[in-house]
């Protein structure tokens, strides 16, 4: 009996080593033709980025730019927030030059904080907003490897439902990351009058 039951728990365990016949599929086939949305397909090709893509999903994709590209130039040519410096300088040089919150606005800039895997801090364009917990950026070089990352969940996942703690999608993996990355909050487009 004892046998029968390790026997029996042996092979439900094997079952789970492997992938399921369906998912070995789609990891091997290519990824299927899918269609930018306007305003996303307008930001891209002013930055000589082909509409191809090494990952696709309904909307989720990366795409491989001509030459890497780093998140700040490429937040500030879509967003059109004129901000120099790295990413994590952004949020303190934004004060008085262009509102910030912490509320998901479409245009606006997630401004990641800097740490120990984000030396530099990290910048995304707010491309979307799901619901009070879930937007989708556009960003470049969240892998480090200068791609542009299109429509990228980010879940809110603070306590106070403010977004200073974040997850991001791990598009390779179709899953959300493990590990949060600490926020500033949101940079929005319009610059503040120089009476303020």
């Amino acid at each position: 009996m004892l046998r029968s039951v390790v026997v029996g728990a042996a092979l439900i365990l094997a079952g789970c080593a492997g992938q399921p016949a369906t998912q070995q599929a789609r990891a091997s086939a290519p990824p299927p033709a899918v269609t930018v949305p306007g305003q996303q397909t307008a930001a891209l090709p002013h930055l000589g980025v082909p509409d191809t893509s090494i990952f696709a999903r309904p909307s989720t994709r990366i795409l491989v730019p001509p030459r890497p590209l780093q998140c700040v130039p490429y937040a500030r040519e879509v967003s059109g927030i004129d901000i120099r410096g790295d990413a994590w300088t952004w949020w303190r040089s934004a004060k008085g030059h262009y509102r910030t919150g912490q509320q998901p606005q479409v245009g606006a800039v997630l401004a990641l904080k800097r740490s120990k895997r984000l030396r530099a801090g990290h910048l995304a364009v707010v491309t979307g907003v799901l619901n009070s917990r879930e937007i989708l950026v556009d960003q470049a070089n969240w892998l480090n490897q200068g791609q542009i990352h299109i429509s990228t969940p980010v879940r809110d996942v603070s306590a106070n439902n403010d977004w200073s703690a974040v997850r991001v999608w791990y598009i390779p993996g179709d899953i959300y990351g493990v590990r949060s990355y600490a926020a500033h909050g949101f940079i929005y487009p319009e610059r503040l009058s120089a009476s303020r």
